[in-house]
């Protein structure tokens, strides 16, 4: 069966997950995670696509993405891509590709799933054990949503400036957000969506978003068609 498109949609929230080939170590120091962001940010202006949380984890990264067109992520993606790696396997004397294959992405519906997502990105580091506060790790985009540092790479989402009228009432909902537990299934739904390319949201989002894509949003139903009586 042929594989399908990668599912991208203009002006949509998008999440990605990009792996390292067989668990290899990302970001040995701190220039390798300075290096990543900052052709992430010079990626993003060259084509058109905004960042709104992220996470540099040992051997993957986690993207919350606005494109501009159908074709901007993927460029962006390779170009990244084109710059860190050489520049890894020259600074760690390797060769070969640092990726387990292409990058998974889908489309999320941004006012059900914009804040899930973005804190599951940025407390991916306490559930893998790397610190005890989401605070504590300097390579995600938490810091900048709770004010402790501007960050240069996010473009704050609009969901985000929602959370309240001033920076102050932003950063103190982001963070009372980030200390409450969310259910094991809304983890689950956006790694498996991700993961596989169907998108994630309500019927009506589904209804809307296939609307401007020829590609399948979601899985054909197993089994024989309904018979008609």
């Amino acid at each position: 069966m042929a594989r399908l498109p990668r599912l991208v949609i203009p002006q949509a929230l998008h999440h990605v997950i990009q792996r390292s080939h067989d668990g290899t170590q990302l970001f040995r120091d701190n220039e390798d995670h300075q290096r990543f962001i900052a052709w992430l940010a010079e990626a993003g202006k060259l084509f058109q696509v905004l960042v709104h949380a992220y996470v540099l984890m040992p051997d993957h990264v986690h993207l919350l993405m606005t494109p501009a067109d159908d074709t901007g992520l993927g460029k962006m993606m390779q170009w990244v891509g084109r710059h860190y790696v050489p520049y890894f396997n020259r600074k760690y004397q390797r060769s070969g590709s640092l990726w387990q294959g292409r990058f998974k992405a889908t489309v999320i519906e941004g006012t059900r799933y914009f804040l899930p997502c973005s804190i599951y990105i940025e407390s991916n580091p306490v559930r893998s054990r790397l610190v005890q506060e989401a605070a504590d790790y300097p390579w995600s985009s938490y810091r900048h949503h709770i004010g402790l540092q501007t960050d240069p790479l996010i473009a704050d989402h609009s969901l985000y400036w929602a959370l309240g009228n001033t920076p102050f009432q932003r950063e103190a909902a982001y963070k009372e957000r980030m200390e409450q537990s969310f259910s094991q299934s809304d983890i689950d739904a956006m790694t498996n969506a991700t993961l596989k390319g169907w998108l994630l949201g309500s019927a009506q989002f589904k209804e809307d978003m296939s609307k401007l894509t020829e590609r399948r949003i979601e899985p054909v139903r197993r089994g024989r068609p309904r018979k008609v009586t």
